[in-house]
């Protein structure tokens, strides 16, 4: 007969019960098939013996690695009913000696532990960033209490507890979610109750607007995206945010902000070259200050090519290796396009590359730069350049590398996986057309991937030479 093992819950967190219940249960050596694991008040197993009777004390049992007790604290906080067999079936087979389990992402219960904990973290992190305090002062004593409700998708309280402890150790709170409640007060620390169904008698105060402008004073325009806010931000969670309520009016003034914006960073007037004047452009862009960029980055990054190339290569921005140097594509991403240029064809000395944006952006770590994509007042900034490179030049053929050339040049809503290859006239040349950026080739998620990447990038450079 199995052995049935309850474990009741606790506003605190269960995890120090099942974890004696377990102790005791690998002590008697009773296998993980033997047990059948009871969460809260689910209905006892008709096949199972009941064991009440199992130790609450600790119980002397073999060591386990100390990423099985961080992986358990968080797989305790899921809502998943099998959390307790799936926690008791690997701790066994550690205990009896595959003390590497855990590493192996491809056995079943690590697996399913992994995903549980995962599940859990994110929404550790959605109760540290989206829980908003306001004062509540008792009628009688005057002592304000610093409240808010919040509803996880898991029992994530005991993990975010300590949390708002260090945080907030100078002032009363209490958090509040339907599972449990927990409060503090400075010098007592934290007391546990039971659940709160909805955010009753909490009212709005002076903090909520300082969270709304906050919101509308860091809220880009230029990064609006609704499908990726509502993932980063539950909807469940709206509610109990002030600034959602400042949400619908900030989203539907951005695309006027958007305008204003690219509108503004457009610093630069029309510059009026003559037909292979490029030298001219190439030093006054080195005391260009249009953008923010200039300052992080090493230098400006400006074209190079015979001032009669008839073929012009637009890229996103120099990398890290072309700030350094001043040159565009001399980095990984140059050398696979020198290879498809030399396989379709063309000379590569014949060409005059450049870059939509002239300055690397980068996200510094340590001593890595890490690149950035460019925002679209990074590209307006540098628009004037390029629209006076091209008119020096009076190129032929123009081949934009990548989505953030094609945008540059062609519209905002043109897209390379859609377009590439089509070639049509523009104001700067006669023949325009999109393709692969190099990097693009680099980045591919499979070998295979990048082989037809490759293919079709010197497929579309040949058809210059047709």
């Amino acid at each position: 007969m199995s052995v049935e093992v309850r474990i009741d819950r606790r506003p605190e967190g269960e995890l120090d019960v099942w974890r004696d219940r377990a102790r005791a249960l690998l002590v008697e050596g009773v296998a993980p098939d033997d047990v059948v694991w009871i969460d809260g008040d689910a209905p006892r197993d008709l096949f199972a013996g009941a064991r009440d009777a199992l130790p609450c004390r600790p119980v002397r049992a073999p060591r386990v690695p100390r990423a099985f007790v961080e992986l358990a604290e968080r797989v305790a906080c899921h809502r998943d009913p099998s959390r307790w067999d799936r926690l008791y079936r690997v701790l066994f087979r550690v205990a009896q000696g595959e003390r590497a389990l855990l590493e192996d992402a491809l056995d079943h219960d690590v697996a399913a532990l992994r995903v549980m904990r995962d599940h859990v973290a994110r929404d550790e992190h959605h109760a540290q960033a989206y829980v908003r305090f306001r004062p509540i002062a008792d009628a009688s004593t005057r002592v304000e209490t610093w409240i808010a409700w919040h509803r996880p998708d898991h029992r994530v309280l005991p993990l975010v507890a300590p949390f708002f402890a260090a945080r907030f150790s100078d002032v009363a709170w209490r958090l509040e979610t339907p599972d449990a409640c927990v409060s503090f007060a400075p010098g007592a620390g934290l007391s546990w109750s039971k659940g709160a169904p909805r955010d009753v008698g909490i009212a709005e105060d002076a903090g909520d607007e300082t969270w709304r402008t906050y919101w509308r004073a860091t809220f880009d325009p230029a990064r609006t995206n609704l499908s990726a806010m509502a993932r980063e931000m539950p909807k469940k969670h709206w509610a109990t945010l002030p600034e959602t309520r400042a949400m619908r009016a900030t989203i539907a003034e951005a695309p006027r902000r958007l305008a204003e914006m690219e509108a503004r960073a457009g610093v630069l007037p029309r510059l009026e070259v003559a037909p292979g004047d490029v030298d001219v452009l190439r030093e006054a862009a080195r005391t260009c200050t249009a953008c923010p960029l200039h300052g992080p980055a090493t230098q400006v990054v400006f074209g190079e090519g015979p001032r009669d190339a008839r073929i012009v290569l637009i890229g996103e921005q120099p990398g890290d290796e072309e700030d350094r140097a001043g040159r565009p594509f001399v980095g990984p991403a140059g050398a696979v396009l020198d290879e498809a240029l030399r396989e379709a064809g063309v000379d590569r000395a014949s060409v005059y590359v450049t870059n939509a944006v002239k300055h690397f952006r980068f996200e510094p770590r340590g001593k890595v730069r890490l690149h950035q994509t460019p925002r679209a007042r990074d590209v307006a900034a540098c628009r004037p350049w390029v629209e006076a490179e091209l008119a020096a030049l009076e190129p032929e053929w123009i081949v934009c590398l990548g989505a953030t050339a094609a945008k540059a040049l062609l519209g905002a809503t043109f897209r390379v996986t859609q377009e590439r290859g089509v070639v049509r006239a523009t104001a700067w040349a006669p023949r325009t057309f999109a393709t692969w950026h190099p990097s693009a080739v680099l980045r591919a998620a499979s070998e295979e991937d990048a082989r037809a990447m490759r293919s079709e990038l010197v497929r579309d450079l040949a058809m210059i030479t047709e």
